[in-house]
């Protein structure tokens, strides 16, 4: 998983080249021990 940004604590990361386990293109954001992921294409939640 490659770190695209990380500010206030906050970890923006996206995986890649995983097509079996991900196949929707999405970002996961981590702060402490919450987590979002994000689709890329509308940004809706998917969890």
């Amino acid at each position: 998983m490659a770190i695209i940004s990380m500010f206030y604590g906050i970890i923006i990361s996206l995986y890649f080249l995983d097509k079996k386990r991900h196949k929707l293109p999405h970002i996961h954001v981590k702060y402490q021990e919450h987590e979002a992921v994000v689709q890329i294409p509308d940004g809706k939640t998917c969890r």
